[in-house]
């Protein structure tokens, strides 16, 4: 399943994830039971050490769910943790640049100046595997995704989104409007940067992907171009599910 999802992000299929706040590997085991795509632990704004990242890439990895890391920052360090660890992909937030696009894109994969190479880690499959075989899989499955989220990176996400080895533009509408002095993500200025970034994707064939707060948003972010969603949250689930079924109660008094 982990190398299918690759070629279907990259054939435009629509792929339905979640972000994952909780570092809990149990999550992961529940949520494995559901229709998403895929799951992105987020280690950048929940509190993911490594040692809980690593037993939740575990279970997906055992479970066949396709995991994603969106890291704290675009380091190699940071990526190589993500990718060793069993992560099919890197979302990495605040590429400003075509440059920082090339670096990211360099360390996420092995050569010169890039990933560092190991056989014995739970991505290589501890050392079962021959260096060929690694570098191949390498090639097959691993994903990195730019995260545009600042008004000077939606100006240059055309050199970000052409970028060889980028394999997919996300558009963080929630800082967009941050930037842009605004407080809501559906704000006029915001749509026009979300639709510039996804004319960039769409030039560059590359996946286009952002967050949305639920399905309802599907409609109108799909008529962007986005093909990939990010939706809520596990905490956002509990939070709704709890809500509803204590609302219906509620109305026997």
């Amino acid at each position: 399943m982990t190398k299918l999802f690759k070629t279907r992000m990259r054939a435009g299929d629509i792929l339905v994830g979640t972000f994952l706040k909780t570092p809990a590997p149990e999550l992961i085991e529940v949520l494995a039971r559901s229709s998403l795509d895929f799951i992105c632990l987020d280690a950048e704004h929940a509190p993911f050490d490594r040692g809980r990242m690593d037993l939740c890439l575990a279970m997906g990895r055992a479970l066949g769910v396709p995991m994603l890391v969106r890291v704290p920052t675009g380091t190699p360090v940071e990526l190589l943790k993500a990718l060793d660890s069993g992560a099919v992909g890197v979302v990495v937030p605040h590429v400003g640049s075509e440059e920082m696009a090339r670096e990211i894109a360099r360390a996420g994969r092995f050569g010169h100046g890039g990933r560092g190479y190991a056989g014995s880690t739970r991505w290589a499959v501890f050392g079962t595997r021959a260096m060929k075989d690694v570098l191949r899989q390498s090639i097959d499955e691993t994903i990195v995704i730019a995260q545009i989220e600042d008004p000077e990176a939606v100006e240059l996400a055309d050199g970000i989104a052409g970028v060889d080895g980028i394999d997919g533009v996300f558009v963080g509408p929630a800082d967009l409007a941050v930037c842009f002095g605004k407080d809501d993500p559906s704000d006029p200025m915001v749509l026009d940067a979300m639709r510039k970034t996804g004319r960039a994707a769409k030039a560059h064939n590359k996946a286009f992907m952002t967050f949305a707060g639920s399905a309802a948003a599907g409609p109108d972010l799909h008529d962007m171009g986005i093909t990939m969603f990010f939706v809520a949250s596990e905490h956002a689930f509990m939070l709704r599910g709890a809500t509803a079924e204590a609302d219906m109660l509620h109305k026997l008094a």
